[in-house]
């Protein structure tokens, strides 16, 4: 294939929806979690449902990044082979015999060639699209945005579809669309060959600058995000509770809330041409951290009030990450992109376990008092301290 010097627009759709087929399989787990656990007999793994996908992401970020493995081969190849193996884990307990072991075992599998996908999708948008690196990335994790938010619609439409029917769905997409990415996008020339384990890039994380604000205001944003997205069907669950008279689909409202953040991740691409990425992710970080504060007394809304509240706490709540992510990928040198961005999406999950965790712990010790949701507010105020150190727009 003959390689352009830069990409269309169609090549980006390209691009986004092959992010959004293999990111639908991040949550799989949690939208059939229902189903799963009158089967198995328990009624613990919503929090280490998630929590499992996350540790494997790190696992295979921290694996990708020591090995360069996004940087030492093509990308979209790499991306096609890690998304075909993570779909293969979506499936493993569909093979051999139910047991909560081997579904974490699963979710597990299924995180670690996540890494080859997320972030590789990242930089794949980085290496054709710098000019416009802020609209790229607000599409690109829009498209990670409404993948994660797909299986809860799949659930909520098909309320009596088989669990494994879900999974099927989900997985024969992802690997679609690595085939699409692979067939129709170029890879860029790969200059980086070492074939050693190297340390190196975790030094360049500290230098002062708008790559350091980034990093620190995607660390903050990651405390919050990914709990709030694995506890939103818990948050709706209370509010049924308190709102007895009031019938409602929660898998349905479980996917506008995290798939709102898409407006948020395309619009705040948009806009960052005109006002700059900080400023835009500065703007929804800080609106995020305040929809979280307000959940205790947004839970007593009547239901209309309360999905605007849940419509406006999803857009901002994803649409920082992909300006946080151009602040990261605009100041990074080419040879070292991948591995960078990888390592970082690495730490920011590992912040994730912690919040998630406490979180299913926080819950349980205060009978599921939307109160819990405060332990999430010092990751917006981190994350908007960090955007603070440094004021040139990017």
């Amino acid at each position: 294939m003959t390689r352009p010097e830069t990409l269309t627009n169609s090549h980006l759709l390209v691009i986004v929806l092959a992010q959004f087929a293999g990111t639908s399989l991040w949550f799989a787990g949690n939208a059939i979690l229902a189903d799963l656990q009158p089967l198995l007999g328990t009624n613990s793994l919503n929090g280490w449902i998630t929590s499992a996908v996350q540790l494997g992401f790190i696992s295979g970020t921290l694996f990708y990044t020591l090995y360069a493995i996004p940087d030492r081969f093509p990308s979209t190849r790499v991306f096609l082979i890690s998304v075909v193996a993570a779909a293969a884990f979506n499936l493993l307990f569909l093979v051999f015999t139910l047991r909560a072991e081997l579904v974490l075992l699963s979710r597990f599998g299924t995180g670690f060639f996540l890494a080859g996908v997320y972030p590789v999708g990242m930089k794949i948008a980085a290496d054709w699209f710098r000019p416009v690196l802020g609209r790229a990335m607000g599409f690109l994790v829009g498209a990670l945005v409404l993948g994660t938010a797909l299986p809860h619609l799949i659930r909520g439409l098909g309320q009596t579809l088989p669990y494994q029917w879900v999974l099927l769905s989900v997985s024969g997409l992802a690997v679609a669309g690595g085939l699409a990415l692979v067939l129709l996008i170029p890879s860029k020339p790969v200059t980086n060959r070492r074939n050693r384990i190297s340390f190196a890039v975790f030094s360049v994380l500290n230098r002062p600058g708008d790559l350091r604000a980034g990093v620190v205001g995607y660390f903050g944003h990651m405390w919050e995000l990914y709990t709030v997205w694995a506890f939103l069907p818990a948050l709706l669950l209370l509010y049924s509770q308190l709102h007895p008279n009031y019938v409602f689909n929660k898998s349905i409202w479980s996917f506008w809330g995290i798939a709102a953040g898409f407006l948020g991740c395309a619009g705040g691409g948009l806009l960052a041409l005109r006002v700059g990425s900080r400023w835009v992710a500065t703007s929804q970080l800080a609106i995020s951290g305040i929809c979280t504060a307000l959940v205790p007394l947004m839970v007593q809304a009547p239901p209309a009030l309360f999905l605007g509240y849940l419509i406006v706490y999803g857009i901002t709540l994803a649409g920082d990450s992909p300006q946080l992510t151009t602040l990261i990928s605009a100041n990074t040198p080419d040879e070292t992109r991948g591995s960078l961005l990888t390592l970082v999406t690495c730490i920011g999950f590992s912040i994730t376990i912690v919040s998630i965790q406490t979180m299913a712990w926080l819950l349980l010790q205060m009978r599921g008092s939307a109160w819990a949701f405060w332990l999430l507010v010092p990751g917006p105020i981190v994350g908007l301290w960090g955007l603070r150190t440094d004021r040139k727009q990017v």
